[in-house]
C-alpha cells in the first residue's frame, strides 16, 4: 500500500486530528498555544528586523526559484552618491582587461554628473569635487572622488594639481588620474596641461596632453607608450549659453569623428552659481577600455580647464 502523504490522501473513514495547511483560524485566531508554549526560547529570543537592514527596492522579485543561479543584485548606496540609484551588474570580464574595466566593455555612452557641494554653494568654499558615473541607463558604474589638500584647492583654484580616485562598487580604486601643475598661459606653449590615467592604480594605460593652438582647444589621446592614438578638438568658444559644448574625438589626421565629449547645459540657477557640471562621453562599442578609461580622464581634465569657476566667462573660455 502506498503511505499516504500528509494532508492529502488519507483512507476512507479516517479522520485527521489537525488542521490542514490551507486553514487560517477563526477571526482574532494567533496561533496555537500549544507550539508556543513549546518554543519560548525561540519565539522571545527573536530581535526582529536589524536597525541597518536595507529594505530590497519594490522590483526585487526575490531569489527566484529553487535550483536557478545565483544572480548578482545591485548595490545600494555605496560606496557613495544618492541613495537608491542602483549599480550596474558586473558583466564578465574580458580577456586582457584591467581589473575594475570590465564595466566598460559593454558601453558606448557615459554620463558623469557632478554632485552639488552646499559649502560652495553658500561661502565659496572649494571641496573636493565627487561625481557619478553612469551608463546610459542611469546605473551607477563607478564613483569617482578628488583627493586634494584645502590650501592646494583653494589656493590654486581650477588650475590645482589634483588626484582623482575612481571607485568601484565595492569600493576598490579601480582607476587613479593624476593632473600635475602646469602653466595656464598661452605664451609660455612649453607647458601644458596634462593628464595621467592608472589603472588599476600604478599602472599606467595612457595620457591625455594639451596641444597649443591660438584659437582652438586641442589635447591628444595617447596609449601607455605615450604614442598618439586620438584627438580631441573642442570649439572656438568654450562658454556655451542655453546649450551644451562638444569636443569633438577625432582620428589623427581629423578627418574622422569617432565621438564626443560634451558638457551638457544644466539650467541657468546651476550654471551661474555653482561649478557643478554634467558631461557625456560616446566612444565607439568597440573601442579599447583601457582607451574608454583614458577618455574618463580627458573629461575630467576638460571640466578643470574650462568649466570648474564659477562667474567667470574668461577663466571658463581657456587660455590657449
Amino acid at each position: 500500500m502506498n503511505t499516504p502523504h500528509l494532508g492529502t490522501n488519507f483512507p476512507a473513514g479516517y479522520h485527521p486530528q489537525y488542521p490542514p495547511a490551507a486553514f487560517q483560524g477563526p477571526p482574532g485566531h494567533t496561533g496555537y498555544p500549544d507550539l508556543q508554549a513549546a518554543y519560548p526560547g525561540m519565539l522571545a529570543s527573536y530581535p526582529g528586523p536589524q536597525a541597518n537592514y536595507s529594505v530590497p527596492p519594490p522590483s526585487y522579485s526575490g531569489a527566484g526559484p529553487v535550483g536557478s543561479p545565483v544572480q548578482h543584485q545591485p548595490v545600494y548606496n555605496q560606496p557613495g552618491g544618492q541613495a537608491g540609484v542602483p549599480w550596474m551588474p558586473a558583466p564578465p570580464p574580458p580577456s586582457d582587461c584591467p581589473p575594475g574595466l570590465e564595466y566598460l566593455s559593454q558601453i558606448d555612452q557615459i554620463l558623469i554628473h557632478q554632485q552639488v557641494e552646499l559649502l560652495e554653494v553658500l561661502i565659496g568654499f572649494e571641496t573636493n569635487n565627487k561625481y557619478e558615473i553612469k551608463n546610459i541607463l542611469g546605473q551607477r558604474i563607478y564613483f569617482a572622488v578628488e583627493d586634494t589638500d584645502c590650501c592646494t584647492r583653494n589656493c590654486c583654484g581650477a588650475n590645482r594639481p589634483f588626484t582623482m580616485r575612481i571607485l568601484d562598487l565595492m569600493g576598490r580604486e579601480v582607476i587613479t588620474l593624476q593632473r600635475p601643475l602646469r602653466c595656464t598661459s598661452c605664451c609660455c606653449p612649453c607647458c601644458l596641461q596634462e593628464i595621467e590615467i592608472y589603472a588599476p592604480p600604478g599602472v599606467p594605460v595612457g595620457y591625455v596632453t594639451q596641444n597649443w593652438h591660438p584659437c582652438l582647444p586641442k589635447l591628444t589621446i595617447q596609449n601607455e607608450k605615450r604614442e598618439d592614438v586620438l584627438k580631441i578638438i573642442g570649439p572656438c568658444l568654450v562658454c556655451g549659453c542655453c546649450a551644451d559644448v562638444d569636443f569633438e574625438i577625432k582620428s589623427l589626421d581629423e578627418e574622422n569623428v569617432i565621438g564626443k565629449i560634451s558638457k551638457q547645459w544644466t539650467g541657468f540657477v546651476r550654471e551661474a552659481f555653482t561649478d557643478t557640471d554634467n558631461f557625456g562621453i560616446q566612444f565607439p562599442l568597440d573601442l579599447d577600455v583601457k582607451m574608454k578609461a583614458v577618455m574618463l580622464g580627458a573629461c575630467f581634465l576638460i571640466d578643470f580647464m574650462f568649466f570648474e569657476s564659477t562667474g567667470n566667462q574668461e577663466q571658463r573660455a581657456g587660455v590657449w
